[in-house]
Protein backbone atom coordinates (compact mmCIF):
# COMPACT_ATOMS: atom_id res chain seq x y z
CA UNK A 1 0.00 0.00 0.00
CA UNK A 2 2.73 2.44 1.26
CA UNK A 3 4.01 1.74 -2.77
CA UNK A 4 0.98 2.67 -4.18
CA UNK A 5 0.99 5.79 -2.53
CA UNK A 6 4.54 6.72 -2.30
CA UNK A 7 6.30 10.18 -1.40
CA UNK A 8 9.58 9.01 -1.68
CA UNK A 9 11.74 12.84 -1.73
CA UNK A 10 8.71 14.75 -1.37
CA UNK A 11 9.31 17.71 0.86
CA UNK A 12 6.06 19.02 2.53
CA UNK A 13 5.46 21.72 5.05
CA UNK A 14 2.82 20.50 7.51
CA UNK A 15 1.94 23.67 9.90
CA UNK A 16 0.53 22.85 13.59
CA UNK A 17 2.06 19.53 13.18
CA UNK A 18 3.04 19.29 16.74
CA UNK A 19 -0.77 17.62 18.19
CA UNK A 20 -3.95 16.03 16.84
CA UNK A 21 -4.62 16.17 13.13
CA UNK A 22 -1.50 17.88 12.35
CA UNK A 23 1.04 15.17 13.58
CA UNK A 24 -1.70 12.33 12.32
CA UNK A 25 -1.07 14.08 9.12
CA UNK A 26 3.11 14.91 9.65
CA UNK A 27 3.45 11.10 11.10
CA UNK A 28 1.55 9.08 7.82
CA UNK A 29 3.42 11.51 5.29
CA UNK A 30 6.70 10.14 6.96
CA UNK A 31 5.59 6.70 6.76
CA UNK A 32 5.18 6.80 2.88
CA UNK A 33 8.81 8.32 2.48
CA UNK A 34 8.09 12.08 2.38
CA UNK A 35 10.78 14.69 4.30
CA UNK A 36 8.12 16.42 6.71
CA UNK A 37 8.88 20.20 8.27
CA UNK A 38 6.35 20.58 11.11
CA UNK A 39 5.77 24.39 11.63
CA UNK A 40 4.60 24.92 14.74
CA UNK A 41 5.38 26.98 17.68
CA UNK A 42 4.84 23.85 20.32
CA UNK A 43 7.46 21.61 19.59
CA UNK A 44 6.25 18.06 19.22
CA UNK A 45 7.16 15.37 21.40
CA UNK A 46 10.01 12.35 20.36
CA UNK A 47 8.95 11.66 16.42
CA UNK A 48 10.96 10.10 13.97
CA UNK A 49 8.87 11.28 10.85
CA UNK A 50 9.16 15.00 10.62
CA UNK A 51 11.50 17.90 11.06
CA UNK A 52 10.76 20.52 14.18
CA UNK A 53 11.03 24.39 12.32
CA UNK A 54 9.79 26.59 15.52
CA UNK A 55 7.09 29.20 13.50
CA UNK A 56 4.78 31.61 14.75
CA UNK A 57 2.49 31.72 11.48
CA UNK A 58 0.66 34.70 12.39
CA UNK A 59 3.69 36.67 11.17
CA UNK A 60 4.36 37.16 7.69
CA UNK A 61 8.09 37.59 8.22
CA UNK A 62 8.05 34.54 10.03
CA UNK A 63 6.12 32.84 7.25
CA UNK A 64 8.82 33.74 4.81
CA UNK A 65 11.55 32.85 6.73
CA UNK A 66 10.64 29.43 7.10
CA UNK A 67 9.70 28.79 3.30
CA UNK A 68 13.32 30.06 2.89
CA UNK A 69 15.24 28.06 5.44
CA UNK A 70 13.05 25.22 3.83
CA UNK A 71 13.72 26.01 -0.02
CA UNK A 72 17.76 26.77 0.71
CA UNK A 73 18.08 22.93 2.69
CA UNK A 74 16.40 21.01 -0.12
CA UNK A 75 15.36 23.29 -2.92
CA UNK A 76 12.09 22.60 -3.53
CA UNK A 77 8.77 22.78 -1.57
CA UNK A 78 6.07 19.97 -3.03
CA UNK A 79 3.57 20.37 -0.75
CA UNK A 80 1.85 22.62 1.91
CA UNK A 81 -0.38 21.09 4.21
CA UNK A 82 -2.41 24.52 6.12
CA UNK A 83 -3.63 22.68 8.88
CA UNK A 84 -3.02 24.95 12.20
CA UNK A 85 -6.25 26.30 13.63
CA UNK A 86 -7.69 27.76 16.36
CA UNK A 87 -11.34 27.42 17.79
CA UNK A 88 -12.73 29.43 20.91
CA UNK A 89 -16.47 28.77 20.99
CA UNK A 90 -18.32 32.49 21.43
CA UNK A 91 -21.59 33.80 21.26
CA UNK A 92 -22.09 36.39 18.90
CA UNK A 93 -24.29 38.06 21.07
CA UNK A 94 -25.24 36.56 24.82
CA UNK A 95 -28.57 37.88 25.71
CA UNK A 96 -27.64 36.36 29.62
CA UNK A 97 -24.58 37.86 30.60
CA UNK A 98 -24.02 40.59 28.11
CA UNK A 99 -19.89 40.94 27.39
CA UNK A 100 -19.40 37.97 29.10
CA UNK A 101 -15.93 35.60 28.47
CA UNK A 102 -18.22 33.85 25.91
CA UNK A 103 -19.38 36.62 24.14
CA UNK A 104 -17.01 37.14 20.72
CA UNK A 105 -15.19 40.03 20.90
CA UNK A 106 -11.95 41.54 19.32
CA UNK A 107 -9.13 39.76 20.69
CA UNK A 108 -11.46 36.20 19.82
CA UNK A 109 -11.69 36.86 16.56
CA UNK A 110 -8.36 38.31 15.39
CA UNK A 111 -6.68 34.87 16.76
CA UNK A 112 -8.91 32.83 14.61
CA UNK A 113 -8.47 34.73 11.46
CA UNK A 114 -5.03 34.83 12.02
CA UNK A 115 -4.20 31.44 12.95
CA UNK A 116 -7.16 30.01 10.59
CA UNK A 117 -7.12 32.34 7.29
CA UNK A 118 -4.28 35.02 7.28
CA UNK A 119 -1.55 31.94 7.81
CA UNK A 120 -3.09 29.66 4.86
CA UNK A 121 -3.14 32.67 2.56
CA UNK A 122 0.69 34.00 3.43
CA UNK A 123 2.06 30.79 3.71
CA UNK A 124 0.69 29.73 0.23
CA UNK A 125 2.02 32.65 -1.49
CA UNK A 126 5.35 32.16 0.04
CA UNK A 127 4.78 28.50 -0.95
CA UNK A 128 3.63 28.94 -4.80
CA UNK A 129 5.99 30.93 -5.70
CA UNK A 130 8.92 28.26 -4.84
CA UNK A 131 6.21 25.80 -6.39
CA UNK A 132 5.53 27.79 -9.60
CA UNK A 133 10.21 27.83 -10.57
CA UNK A 134 9.45 23.71 -10.50
CA UNK A 135 5.89 24.08 -12.05
CA UNK A 136 4.50 21.36 -9.72
CA UNK A 137 3.36 21.59 -6.41
CA UNK A 138 -0.14 20.51 -3.94
CA UNK A 139 -1.40 23.39 -1.25
CA UNK A 140 -3.60 21.18 1.09
CA UNK A 141 -6.27 23.41 2.84
CA UNK A 142 -7.69 22.33 6.08
CA UNK A 143 -11.30 22.98 6.34
CA UNK A 144 -14.28 21.96 8.54
CA UNK A 145 -18.22 20.73 8.06
CA UNK A 146 -18.42 23.96 10.29
CA UNK A 147 -17.47 25.70 7.54
CA UNK A 148 -20.12 23.96 4.85
CA UNK A 149 -23.10 23.73 7.77
CA UNK A 150 -22.41 26.47 10.10
CA UNK A 151 -22.06 25.58 13.48
CA UNK A 152 -23.97 27.69 16.76
CA UNK A 153 -21.45 29.03 19.49
CA UNK A 154 -18.55 28.84 16.87
CA UNK A 155 -19.81 31.39 13.74
CA UNK A 156 -16.43 32.88 13.71
CA UNK A 157 -14.45 29.22 13.13
CA UNK A 158 -16.95 28.20 10.97
CA UNK A 159 -16.30 31.72 8.71
CA UNK A 160 -12.74 31.24 8.62
CA UNK A 161 -13.23 27.63 7.39
CA UNK A 162 -15.52 28.33 4.55
CA UNK A 163 -13.07 31.01 4.02
CA UNK A 164 -10.35 28.47 3.60
CA UNK A 165 -13.18 26.34 0.97
CA UNK A 166 -13.51 29.73 -1.40
CA UNK A 167 -9.59 30.25 -0.68
CA UNK A 168 -9.21 27.03 -2.07
CA UNK A 169 -10.94 27.17 -5.13
CA UNK A 170 -10.11 30.67 -6.51
CA UNK A 171 -6.20 29.81 -6.10
CA UNK A 172 -6.85 26.65 -7.82
CA UNK A 173 -7.89 28.48 -10.80
CA UNK A 174 -5.11 31.04 -10.49
CA UNK A 175 -2.05 28.25 -10.07
CA UNK A 176 -3.18 25.52 -12.07
CA UNK A 177 -1.32 26.66 -15.41
CA UNK A 178 1.67 26.29 -13.17
CA UNK A 179 0.81 22.61 -12.62
CA UNK A 180 -0.02 23.35 -9.12
CA UNK A 181 -2.99 21.91 -7.03
CA UNK A 182 -5.23 23.31 -4.73
CA UNK A 183 -7.61 20.90 -2.26
CA UNK A 184 -9.72 21.78 0.90
CA UNK A 185 -10.28 18.86 3.47
CA UNK A 186 -13.45 18.72 5.33
CA UNK A 187 -13.04 16.61 8.36
CA UNK A 188 -16.01 15.99 10.23
CA UNK A 189 -16.06 15.37 14.67
CA UNK A 190 -13.01 13.05 14.87
CA UNK A 191 -11.39 11.73 18.24
CA UNK A 192 -10.52 14.38 20.64
CA UNK A 193 -7.52 16.62 20.19
CA UNK A 194 -5.59 19.20 22.34
CA UNK A 195 -7.92 21.55 21.44
CA UNK A 196 -11.41 20.10 21.68
CA UNK A 197 -10.54 18.10 24.82
CA UNK A 198 -9.63 20.79 26.89
CA UNK A 199 -11.94 21.41 29.51
CA UNK A 200 -11.73 25.54 28.83
CA UNK A 201 -13.29 24.37 24.62
CA UNK A 202 -16.02 22.16 26.19
CA UNK A 203 -17.29 25.00 29.14
CA UNK A 204 -17.39 27.48 26.73
CA UNK A 205 -19.06 25.07 23.97
CA UNK A 206 -21.77 24.07 26.38
CA UNK A 207 -22.65 27.23 27.65
CA UNK A 208 -23.23 28.72 23.88
CA UNK A 209 -25.02 25.79 23.43
CA UNK A 210 -27.07 26.26 26.26
CA UNK A 211 -25.96 22.36 27.66
CA UNK A 212 -23.64 20.78 29.51
CA UNK A 213 -20.47 19.03 28.79
CA UNK A 214 -21.72 15.49 29.02
CA UNK A 215 -24.63 16.29 26.43
CA UNK A 216 -22.56 18.14 23.73
CA UNK A 217 -20.27 14.87 24.42
CA UNK A 218 -23.15 12.42 23.58
CA UNK A 219 -24.76 14.16 20.62
CA UNK A 220 -21.24 13.59 19.04
CA UNK A 221 -21.71 10.02 17.56
CA UNK A 222 -25.21 10.40 16.70
CA UNK A 223 -24.85 13.05 14.12
CA UNK A 224 -22.48 11.05 12.42
CA UNK A 225 -24.17 8.72 9.51
CA UNK A 226 -21.74 5.66 9.99
CA UNK A 227 -22.44 5.75 13.62
CA UNK A 228 -18.79 7.15 14.89
CA UNK A 229 -16.11 9.36 15.20
CA UNK A 230 -13.50 9.86 12.67
CA UNK A 231 -10.00 8.45 13.42
CA UNK A 232 -7.35 11.07 12.87
CA UNK A 233 -5.39 8.58 10.26
CA UNK A 234 -8.47 8.61 8.50
CA UNK A 235 -8.18 12.59 7.88
CA UNK A 236 -4.05 11.70 7.68
CA UNK A 237 -4.41 9.49 4.60
CA UNK A 238 -7.04 11.04 2.97
CA UNK A 239 -4.24 14.37 3.04
CA UNK A 240 -1.20 11.34 2.26
CA UNK A 241 -3.36 10.58 -0.99
CA UNK A 242 -4.28 14.04 -2.17
CA UNK A 243 -0.59 15.11 -2.50
CA UNK A 244 0.20 11.55 -3.97
CA UNK A 245 0.82 11.56 -8.32
CA UNK A 246 -2.60 9.17 -7.43
CA UNK A 247 -4.80 12.05 -6.82
CA UNK A 248 -2.93 14.20 -10.00
CA UNK A 249 -6.25 15.22 -11.37
CA UNK A 250 -7.68 16.59 -8.22
CA UNK A 251 -7.65 19.90 -7.96
CA UNK A 252 -9.87 23.06 -7.02
CA UNK A 253 -12.34 21.13 -4.88
CA UNK A 254 -13.46 20.42 -1.49
CA UNK A 255 -12.94 16.52 -0.24
CA UNK A 256 -15.64 15.48 2.63
CA UNK A 257 -13.90 13.30 5.51
CA UNK A 258 -16.67 13.65 7.81
CA UNK A 259 -19.21 9.89 8.06
CA UNK A 260 -21.39 11.63 5.66
CA UNK A 261 -22.09 14.56 8.43
CA UNK A 262 -22.42 16.59 5.47
CA UNK A 263 -22.12 16.02 2.21
CA UNK A 264 -21.39 19.68 1.00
Amino acid sequence: MEHWMDLEKRVVIVTGGSNGIGRAICNSLGRLGATVINADITPPGENENMEYISCDITKKEEIEKLVEAVYGRYGRIDALVNNAGVNRARLLVDAKEPCSKYELNEEDYEAMMSVNVKSAVFLSQAVARKMIIHKQGVIINMSSTSGARGSAGQCIYAATKSALSSFTKSIALELGKYGIRVVAVTPGINEKTAMTSSDAYMDALAYTRNTTKEAVDSNYEASIPLGRLGRLEEVADAVSYLISDRASYITGTVVNVSGGKTTD
